[in-house]
């Protein structure tokens, strides 16, 4: 039996080292893929996440079990692996319900093995491949998770009948253009209307005095004195000035420029223009250095590279012929490894069929060594003795009052 566990245990490290070298081969197949592929199950989040909004999952999915809006990259990064596998199991279940096979809704305590061996399978019905082992998926992360929901998702979409079409663009239309007159001539035009405004104004005024003057001139005809008189001011000259300096801002006429006014435009252009050439010429120098410099550098780092490559000519043809022999050696290791896994196998099942074995050897070496038949033999012959020597005394005296009677029955007759 020791060395059956010795066996036992050696076995469980040979595997663990396989699964070890498994994980370090889809790393490098990773890293083979290309440095975006890391980031492709993000994209797939994204689409997963448009997929499930046009399927209306919050309201159909979410809310029965109680459970908040997925984030843009859910299932891209471990949060809470045990919620995270919770929730792909709900959702993988939804979407295979959606897409027309029934699926029970797995529940928290089933076992996790059983439940993504049925969504497996139900994808592959759907004609999907999988080329990942299940163990990627108890997570309830990574790029395998988000594969395997967008994919029951585009089916869930094909049975709805949702179709993906081209996107229409609204067409522009041109708008008219409108000939709009300056803000300064409309300005202006507004002055020259006030102004002629005001001229007709004073005008009709100077009319109604020189009538009324008309009027008035018959009835001062008499008095010569108040025309022969000379018309003097009474107010003061500093008076006047601090008038005239008060009123002279309001008198200016002010012309709002507006920005959209392509003469201002062009200004701006000449002085970015101006402004350019000026910096263009004092960086042009520093320019012209650094390019010489770059090509200095870029010169000397080329000799160096030939130099190199010379140097270590050996070097690098011998690690193309390591490479050939890296890549010969995974390819036997993956032949190999095929076999393994059938006599992994194989060995399960003859270790099954020796475990019941060495069960029956044990019942019925159990059975043959046990003593308690024999006592339960020896306790019955016992009783049965016992048993026949009180039917002998009961039969010796049932002969006895038998013979009695007899005697009685014989003395009465005679």
């Amino acid at each position: 039996m020791a060395e059956e566990a010795a066996g036992g245990g050696g076995s469980r490290r040979g595997v663990g080292e396989r699964e070890r070298n498994r994980d370090r081969d889809e790393e490098g197949a990773v890293t083979e893929r290309g440095p975006g592929a890391a980031y492709h199950m993000f994209v797939l989040m994204e689409e997963l996440l448009d997929k499930l909004k046009l399927l209306s999952y919050e309201e159909e999915a979410l809310r029965r079990h109680n459970m908040r809006p997925l984030s843009r990259h859910y299932f891209a990064l471990p949060t809470n692996p045990g919620e995270q596998f919770f929730m792909f199991c709900t959702l993988a279940a939804w979407l295979i319900t959606k897409a027309g096979h029934p699926f029970e809704q797995p529940q928290e305590y089933d076992d996790p093995n059983a439940t993504i061996s049925n969504i497996l399978s139900e994808l592959r019905s759907f004609g999907k491949s999988v080329d990942f082992p299940p163990s990627k998926l108890k997570a309830g992360y990574g790029e395998q998770a988000c594969y395997v929901l967008d994919c029951l998702a585009e089916e869930a979409l094909k049975y709805s009948g949702f179709s993906w079409k081209r996107p229409a663009y609204p067409t522009e239309e041109l708008e008219e253009e409108e000939i709009t007159e300056d803000d300064a001539e409309l300005m202006f035009n507004k002055l020259e209307e006030s102004v002629v405004e005001e001229e007709s104004d004073n005008e009709e005024n100077f009319i109604d005095l020189n009538v009324l003057k008309a009027q008035t001139y018959r009835s001062d005809m008499n008095d010569s004195a108040k025309h022969e008189e000379i018309l003097q001011s009474t107010t003061d000259a500093a008076e006047w000035n601090l008038e005239v300096e008060r009123v002279l801002p309001q008198l200016k006429v002010t012309v709002r420029t507006d920005n959209k006014d392509w003469r201002i435009h062009l200004d701006q252009m000449h002085q970015h223009k101006d402004g350019i050439e000026s910096s263009l010429k004092e960086t042009r120098g520093y320019l012209d250095k650094l390019h010489n410099e770059i090509s200095r550098t870029l010169e000397k780092i080329n000799s160096r590279e030939k130099y190199i490559n010379n140097q270590l000519e050996h070097l690098v043809q011998e690690y193309c012929s390591a490479q050939a022999l890296l890549s010969e050696a995974k390819e036997k290791y993956q032949e190999g490894s095929g076999g393994v896994t059938q006599r992994i196998r194989a060995l399960s099942e003859i270790t099954e069929v020796l475990e019941r074995v060495k069960q029956e050897t044990e019942e019925k070496g159990s059975s043959m060594t046990d003593g308690a038949p024999l006592v339960k033999i020896k306790q019955a012959l016992t009783k049965l003795k016992q048993e026949t020597i009180q039917m002998d005394i009961q039969i010796g005296v049932m002969e006895n009052t038998l013979l009695q009677s007899k005697l009685k029955g014989k003395i009465q007759y005679d």
